[in-house]
């Protein structure tokens, strides 16, 4: 069972019962079926086809990572949060973080290292960067022993930088792991609010090796076209928003072609000049590098 619960009132299911065909048919079984944890403030919460499902308010859940993609991702919305306003697509995703999604209604650039909305100083306020970092991941929770696949998103501040111990941002943890002969899908792995931290800032720590029926609950759930599709998917997506985001400027077609940078014309007067002596622009001095921050 869930360690997430839904009833006001503590009570231990009976061992062995399933979910009801009554519950079942109820609830569409057979229809595709959304799920994904969300953080905020403190508190986890379990979506299912968008709508709220149960809670974990002590700060951490267990879980088993089961998938997620090579590189971190990106997304980016052209306007504002609204809690109040209809969900939509975002304006431009990457899944590997390095062009837009062939799906993104309003690409920002031809690839993400020269997007004006990957500058450190796009974001709200002159602050951060517009085109949010994030990791979409696979996992299912410790003691559900149904395999069900939840998405979760692990945003920018808990991705990056280093650990203390044995507890990292995640990019630190799955380099952590392997360097000590652990898989990340072979063991429970504790997701924490960092009681340091004034914003929602998770620390990632490994608990415990799963046991044989835990492991055939994962291999089972990796088999799954589910525990792929996740992994790709923005939140809007996995719940079904197909509603397009407002009207944003026009962007014009980009083309993935390496970018020409044009000597400007120097407009001689009648008389004979001297040629200029200034060396030509070097196109490494005018373009810079971008890091990631």
């Amino acid at each position: 069972m869930s360690s997430i619960s839904i009833f006001q009132q503590k009570s231990a299911p009976v061992a062995g019962r399933e979910v009801s065909d009554l519950s079942k048919a109820l609830a569409g079984a057979n229809s595709n079926t959304s799920r994904r944890i969300t953080m905020s403030k403190g508190v986890f919460r379990r979506i299912i086809n968008g709508k709220e499902a149960g809670k974990i308010k002590d700060g951490h859940m267990n879980v088993i990572v089961i998938n997620a993609l090579p590189k971190v991702s990106r997304q980016f919305y052209a306007t504002a949060f609204d809690p109040d306003a209809a969900p939509t697509l975002p304006d431009c995703w990457s899944n590997l973080g390095d062009v837009p999604d062939p799906k993104a209604a309003n690409a920002q650039s031809a690839n993400c290292a020269s997007c004006s909305q990957n500058i450190d100083g796009s974001g709200t306020n002159g602050k951060g960067r517009a085109c949010r970092f994030n990791r979409r991941v696979a996992m299912v929770l410790e003691g559900d022993m149904s395999g069900d696949i939840y998405q979760f998103n692990i945003p920018a501040k808990s991705l990056f930088g280093k650990g203390t111990g044995n507890t990292h941002p995640f990019e630190s943890y799955i380099k952590f792991l392997p360097a000590n002969g652990e898989s990340i899908d072979r063991i429970v792995t504790q997701i924490a609010f960092d009681e340091n931290e004034t914003a929602d800032v998770l620390k990632f720590t490994p608990v415990r090796h799963l046991t044989d029926e835990e492991i055939d609950v994962v291999e089972a759930a990796q088999a799954t076209p589910e525990s792929k599709t996740v992994i790709q998917l923005t939140v809007a997506q996995q719940d079904g928003v197909v509603k397009l985001p407002p009207a944003a400027k026009a962007v014009p077609a980009f083309v993935e072609t390496e970018e020409v940078i044009e000597e400007p014309v120097v407009k001689r007067s009648k008389k004979a000049e001297a040629p200029p002596t200034a060396p030509k622009a070097n196109l490494a001095d005018v373009v810079s590098a971008w890091s990631d921050s």
